[in-house]
């Protein structure tokens, strides 16, 4: 199985098909995946292939990992995009999470005031308080929701708590006031002899029921991309996608489409 491990701290500028020119941060250890989710989709593979005894990088080791990195770019006159927070598992997971981003946020006024910065987040820790406010204070806050039905997440994302409720992640986003990025993951195909498609009617409607409920600035929808673990999932062609994104442009949120 070909799966995608970042073995640095802070790697790139590499392409995303959704962001534009990204420096990638990874939180995590770089021999191994450590997430909250186990997404039957994640180009990482499944959480029990890649465990690790590797601790996750110190804030120390972060802050001279960044800005090592910055002062190359500006030597080299180079500008990306945005910032990113993915890596090799869930990023809010590190426990100095918002210290990083604050230190982030300083290098990045004082580098490349121009880039934005974002992270992709599952959204399984914004009810912690530290979190929260990291992500308030980021340019793009990009939390994950790949059904609006538990049975659906729990067969795609395999969320590790069996505390996982799509009612409460709903009301933390309403706290957000807005101000947040929905990103959903639209597959079909199987797993565990279950069928997997989160694009049937029942599923869509449910699901912009949630986005009226929780008015998000922004959403971005997408498809599998690369080599997935589970081997028996299949894109959703663009135009559907794009017929999707259509039902959210009508509640007048910008939406982005990555086939």
């Amino acid at each position: 199985m070909a799966t995608i491990l970042f073995d640095e701290i802070v790697f790139g500028p590499i392409h995303s098909r959704r962001l534009g020119s990204s420096l990638g941060i990874n939180l995590l250890p770089y021999n191994g995946k450590v997430c909250s989710f186990d997404c039957i989709y994640c180009e990482c593979g499944y959480n029990k292939d890649f465990r690790t005894k590797t601790p996750l990088p110190s804030l120390e080791e972060f802050k001279a990992a960044l800005h090592a990195k910055l002062e190359q770019l500006k030597k080299e006159g180079t500008t990306p995009d945005v910032i990113t927070f993915s890596g090799n598992g869930e990023p809010t997971m590190h426990p100095d999470f918002e210290e990083i981003i604050d230190y982030t946020i300083q290098m990045r006024d004082q580098y490349i005031p121009t880039t934005k910065i974002s992270v992709l987040t599952n959204a399984m820790n914004i009810g912690k308080e530290k979190t929260f406010n990291a992500l308030r204070k980021v340019d793009n806050n990009i939390l994950k929701l790949d059904s609006a039905f538990i049975e659906t997440v729990r067969l795609i994302d395999q969320p590790v708590s069996v505390n996982y409720s799509v009612e409460k992640q709903v009301e933390l986003f309403k706290k957000f006031e807005g101000n947040f990025i929905l990103q959903t993951m639209f597959l079909r195909g199987m797993h565990d002899g279950k069928t997997v498609d989160n694009t049937t009617e029942a599923e869509i409607s449910a699901w912009i029921k949630i986005i009226k409920e929780t008015k998000p600035r922004e959403v971005m929808i997408y498809t599998v991309d690369r080599e997935t673990p589970e081997k028996n999932l299949r894109k959703v062609p663009i135009e559907e996608l794009k017929q999707i994104a259509k039902r959210v442009e009508e509640l007048g949120i910008k939406t982005i489409v990555a086939g």
